[in-house]
């Protein structure tokens, strides 16, 4: 699974200036970012001069999705599903998965930024990580809201360096939860759907096959 790492704060903290600098520093470091962001708003006008998601193309990322309640920017409704679940379909291909929000997101690892504010999220949600702040704030990994260079090389040292791009033969996800399996387990069930998909004469498909994605709804049996 490419990595998560989301940058969550209250309202006007600060956290779309900083995630997108260091998604300009991962950039330059040579790695390949996609941004997921997701906003309360609703009836927002997309990637326009002075709109958030302008602000993360202009800093480089490869691909930015922008998640509302009422609307996607990849021209889809939105299906509540978990930043994880998505990053997991749309964004397979980039090295790590910048999102802005998400705080209750489960299994993602999270920085707060903090500011104008006397509560922290750390003691609310889970996952965080790291803490950005203009105030005096007590923990293990403390940055200052201009130290974006130094959250980037962070999250390099801590999710990229001396990673390999993710060899599982396969990944099963239920419900927006990737399902952890074995090696052997991996291998039964890319083998069995192998050779059900070699078994079909699939018109239209002159390259080598070298990936399969499946979507099931069991809600239709």
């Amino acid at each position: 699974m490419v990595p998560i790492v989301t940058f969550i704060g209250w309202h006007d903290c600060g956290k779309t200036t900083l995630a997108s600098k260091v998604v300009t520093y991962l950039k330059e470091s040579g790695y390949s970012v996609a941004v997921i962001k997701s906003t309360k708003e609703t009836g927002i006008a997309f990637d326009t001069p002075g709109t958030d998601t302008h602000t993360h193309r202009q800093a480089g990322a490869d691909a930015v999705l922008f998640v509302a309640p009422d609307q996607m920017v990849m021209l889809s409704d939105n299906s509540g599903e978990s930043i994880t679940s998505l990053a997991h379909r749309y964004f397979p291909y980039v090295d790590i998965v910048i999102g802005e929000g998400f705080k209750h997101a489960r299994h993602v690892a999270k920085i707060e930024v903090f500011r104008n504010s006397d509560r922290l999220l750390r003691d609310q949600v889970n996952g965080v990580i790291a803490v950005a702040s203009d105030k005096q704030v007590s923990g293990d990994y403390i940055f200052r809201l201009d130290e974006a260079a130094e959250i980037a090389a962070f999250i390099e040292k801590r999710f990229l360096q001396n990673s390999a791009k993710p060899t599982d033969r396969a990944t099963l996800m239920i419900n927006g939860e990737r399902v952890v399996m074995k090696g052997f387990v991996q291998d039964a069930l890319a083998g069995t759907i192998e050779g059900f998909i070699n078994s079909l004469k699939l018109h239209g498909t002159d390259s080598e096959t070298r990936t399969l994605d499946i979507r099931i709804n069991l809600s239709k049996k």
